[in-house]
């Protein structure tokens, strides 16, 4: 079941669901979840590995950030890969999930988001892989509302994630065991 918006607000009280939210999500939310914004941006390079018990990233690099107190913007351009991470962070307990889905301007400009569920108890920033797909440069606001978050109650309650990503981190520091 989706947690609606009359329900999200006292969660974001009593547990924090979600930190550093806008003032426009908080007070006027639009559909059944929040927009989250674009906080950060990595370009990736170099090797990866992905094996049964061990994993390793391509390295990231910060190229933008988000600064409220200034306007800056990021430029994807057509068939590069990216990373970016999210103003704000969650905080989900055990029984819910949030399902994250792209808002319409980013496809409708060409840039493909790449996402997976926010499993229970993650707690942290969220990262997405971004592709723009198109052949022009697409230019983005640092803080613009790029994806949706939805929450779900999740029956019989989940367990706490564990995974190695908790907590917000982009990518990992070198090879390293899977959890």
């Amino acid at each position: 079941m989706i947690l609606g918006i009359k329900e999200l607000p006292r969660l974001i009280k009593e547990k924090k669901l979600i930190e550093g939210l806008s003032e426009r999500e908080l007070e006027n939310p639009e559909g059944s979840g929040f927009d989250l914004r674009m906080g950060e941006v990595y370009e990736l390079e170099g090797y990866g590995y992905l094996g049964l018990e061990e994993r390793e990233t391509p390295k990231s690099s910060l190229v933008a950030k988000y600064d409220s107190k200034k306007v800056a913007s990021y430029i994807f351009e057509p068939g590069k890969y990216y990373l970016i991470k999210t103003v704000e962070k969650v905080n989900l307990p055990i029984d819910i999930a949030g399902i994250i889905f792209p808002r319409t301007t980013l496809f409708r400009s060409g840039l493909a988001l790449f996402n997976g569920i926010v499993n229970t108890g993650y707690q942290g920033e969220l990262t997405f892989g971004l592709c723009n797909l198109g052949k022009s440069n697409i230019k983005v606001d640092m803080g613009a509302r790029v994806v949706h978050i939805t929450f779900h109650e999740v029956r019989g309650e989940g367990s706490q994630y564990r995974g190695q990503w908790q907590g917000g981190r982009v990518t990992t520091e070198g090879r390293e065991t899977q959890i």
